[in-house]
């Protein structure tokens, strides 16, 4: 038996075909083959023939017997059956399979069938007499005997799939494959006369039935084939059509897209709501519907790449680690939503960026500083004019990923009108009991976010609602010490501003005391944001000398720094070197770290007023007036100056707003050296909030004040005993270089200083 793979090719039981030799294989039909048997075997897909299999085959096949080779090489093949195919595989160089007959449904009698055939027959001669080619397609039809083979010669004009025509081959009934048989005759001669414009008025419903069928798949066949020679013109409708098919998108947002893209096909390109329509349709099959599978967590690459990115922050470190274990033990995102709380240029954001790299997952940065409407977060309704998506939406957009890291920058700058609260709105985007149906107004329909792995920063707490605070877990990024600032200065930042230049390594050097000395003379920051401005500035110089010609390779050291950076460097106050009465060293909080101020006050002639200056804070003013009933209590035998002279309390610097409550300590020791006379030593400094019973209450931001404390050279610190816990946190070449005394009452200060 011959086995031959076949494709796209109608072969019907009980017709005689006629095949060229190259169909068979090479030296497997002779002149001995007559009478051999033939199984042809159906592909889904053409294929070589060695790749053939049970898989890529349709399960029936047709069996039929070499009648006839003639001398040109023209083989005559009588099909016989139906089989059922069983096995087929590729051995030594054919195709070999073993198939069993497959009994027909014998449903419609052979009178009924060739009555049938005769009236669509006659159809056809009628229906070939319209046309220019009806005299030679005449005499063809005239000598059919049967619908296989009339189908069978008509099949390769017939507009049908190959599915469709297999399908009529695999029908057991033969009333069935009568049926789809005639309906395949009718479609080709509607499609006939639509091709050659002869429509006529058609009467019966059957004939229309088979006409919009005809049409349907010729629009369809002939929009395909311009698709795929013009792909640049494929229309709006049909593009969304695919992307709405490949999306992955869930039934509600389907079903809203669909609709949306009905409206668009009744609307057309001339109407004035078809942008807006387009715009929705092109944003909803932007976004990435699909769960994307999770990756395996490795930790140890993970703190790689944290140590590698940045320097020092070893407890923030920790936390991130520890998430992301809960998060490999879970297979999914959980956890707390980490707020990072920091000065400027600490390295919140792009800790952020790490944390996507060490997850191999999209980054997307969304700045929330100064956004005041709810629909910035969750979009605007449709039905209004220019209506936009909500930013959390738009970032997934542009992260392509269903799964991405969204960091949401400044939280705590939100602001809020008549627009309503936009922190309200976040409410439920880091909600993770909420966040796997959050719908954007925009959308309409709902997103899961709780793949997304939040992260927040901010400068400050205090701004931020608490109902918002109580999501996250907040994770303080302390300032960097000068130490800190040299290793990130030499490992990250100097090099980075080399590259960005296009400065080669051999071209420039910085000495470790030429950036130190950038560090303490230059800076006056927490983080590094201005020490990468420094470099830069350094770079570009060196970048200029380089350009001109003037040194081929520079080296900057201590000497040369004012050259490349000037000589205005920043201004830190040190301690006095004359000790005053009345005068103290505080440790103050800013946005930009820590820094010392002196508390000045001084008795002039008068009559008991109290004179506050240095633009000081509502809360700052009570605690002077505090620190001035204790001072009286204290000292019941020299409270008469109080009322015998003016007192004037001044913080410089007079141009710098302050406020708060940790100068309490300072202001009463302040006071108490200028009634008694008695000088403070400048090289001690303390922070603290009293009550008015004289106790000392705890502060915020030690590890900053300490380190301006160190920085400005102090040797002593009086901090409140509650404090002490913070110490932790301070680092240990600043606690190397202090005295740190905690203390639990104002007396305990006075009696040591």
């Amino acid at each position: 038996m011959i086995t031959i793979p076949v494709y796209e090719l109608l072969l019907l039981p009980e017709v005689t075909f006629f095949f060229k030799k190259d169909m068979f294989p090479e030296g497997r039909i002779t002149e001995q083959s007559i009478g051999e048997d033939v199984l042809f075997v159906f592909q889904k897909k053409e294929m070589a023939p060695e790749e053939i299999s049970m898989e890529k085959i349709f399960p029936v096949g047709v069996l039929g017997t070499v009648e006839n080779i003639d001398e040109e090489g023209s083989i005559k093949v009588a099909t016989r059956c139906r089989v059922q195919i069983s096995s087929v595989e590729y051995i030594d160089g054919k195709v070999q399979a073993e198939a069993t007959d497959l009994p027909e449904i014998q449903d419609v009698s052979k009178e009924e069938e060739k009555e049938r055939f005769d009236k669509i027959k006659k159809e056809l001669m009628d229906f070939a007499k319209g046309f220019q080619w009806g005299v030679w397609v005449r005499s063809m039809i005239y000598h059919w005997k049967s619908y296989p083979e009339a189908i069978s010669a008509l099949a390769g004009y017939m507009n049908l799939t190959w599915e469709e025509k297999y399908h009529i081959l695999e029908v057991d009934s033969r009333k069935e494959r009568l049926e789809l048989m005639e309906q395949a005759v009718y479609e080709l001669m509607e499609i006939f006369r639509v091709s050659e414009e002869a429509e006529t008025a058609q009467k019966s419903s059957n004939e229309k039935l088979y006409r919009e069928s005809a049409l349907k798949k010729q629009i369809e066949f002939l929009q395909q084939q311009l698709d795929e020679m013009h792909p640049e013109n494929i229309s709006d409708v049909r593009r969304f059509e695919k992307k709405i098919q490949e999306s992955g998108m869930n039934e509600e947002a389907r079903r809203e897209a669909e609709k949306v893209l009905n409206r668009m096909k009744q609307e057309g390109k001339d109407s004035h709501e078809y942008g807006m329509l387009y715009d929705y349709l092109d944003f909803v099959t932007s976004l990435s519907w699909k769960i994307e599978e999770t990756t395996e967590i490795d930790l140890g690459e993970a703190e790689k790449v944290l140590d590698e990115d940045h320097y020092g922050l070893k407890k923030v470190k920790n936390r991130i680690i520890q998430q992301l274990a809960v998060m490999a033990l879970n297979k999914k995102q959980s956890g707390s939503i980490l707020l990072f709380v920091g000065a400027p240029g600490t390295g919140k954001t792009s800790i952020g960026q790490s944390i996507a790299r060490a997850l191999h997952r999209k980054y997307v940065r969304i700045s929330l500083g100064g956004v005041r409407d709810e629909a910035e977060i969750r979009g605007h309704r449709r039905t209004y004019i220019g209506a936009m998506p909500g930013r959390i939406m738009e970032g997934m957009k542009r992260s392509g990923a269903a799964n991405p890291v969204m960091i949401l920058d400044e939280v705590d700058k939100l602001a809020k009108d008549y627009g309503g609260d936009p922190a309200s709105a976040l409410l439920e985007v880091l909600d993770p009991e909420q966040n796997d149906n959050f719908t954007d107004h925009y959308m309409n329909v709902p997103y899961d976010l709780s793949n997304v792995l939040f992260v927040c920063t901010a400068n400050s707490i205090d701004s931020i609602p608490e109902p918002l605070l109580n999501r996250m877990e907040v994770i303080q990024f302390p300032g960097y010490t000068a130490v800190e600032k040299f290793h990130i200065a030499r490992k990250h930042l100097l090099p980075k501003a080399m590259k960005s230049m296009g400065i080669k390594a051999q071209n420039l050097k910085v000495s470790d005391d030429a950036i130190k000395r950038i560090i303490e003379e230059y800076t006056a920051e927490a983080g590094v944001r201005g020490l990468k401005k420094q470099m830069d500035v350094l770079c570009r110089y060196a970048a200029v000398k380089l350009v001109k010609g003037e040194q081929k390779s520079i080296t900057v050291n201590v000497k040369r720094v004012p050259e490349f950076l000037g000589s205005n460097g920043i201004h830190h106050d040190k301690i006095l070197e004359n000790p005053v009465p009345g005068v103290v060293t505080g440790l103050a909080w800013t946005s930009a770290g820590g820094e010392i101020l002196f508390i000045e006050t001084s008795f002039t002639k008068g009559s008991g007023k109290v004179i506050l200056t240095g633009q000081l804070g509502d809360v700052m003013k009570e605690s002077a007036q505090i620190a001035i009933t204790l001072v009286k209590s204290m000292y019941p035998d020299l409270a008469e100056k109080f009322e015998q002279n003016d007192l004037h309390i001044h913080v410089p610097a007079g141009a710098v707003p302050k406020d708060g409550p940790s100068a309490g300590i300072t202001l009463v020791t302040a006071l108490s050296s200028l009634v008694t006379e008695k000088s403070i030593d400048p090289e001690i400094a303390m922070t603290g909030e009293v009550s008015l019973r004289g106790g000392m209450m705890p502060i915020g931001g030690l590890p900053e004040k300490l380190m301006a404390a160190q920085r400005a050279g102090v040797k002593k610190v009086y901090i409140p005993f509650e404090n002490t816990d913070d110490l932790t946190d301070v680092a240990e070449e600043v606690k190397g270089k202090l005295e740190i005394i905690p203390v639990k009452t104002v007396k305990d200060v006075l009696e040591r200083v």
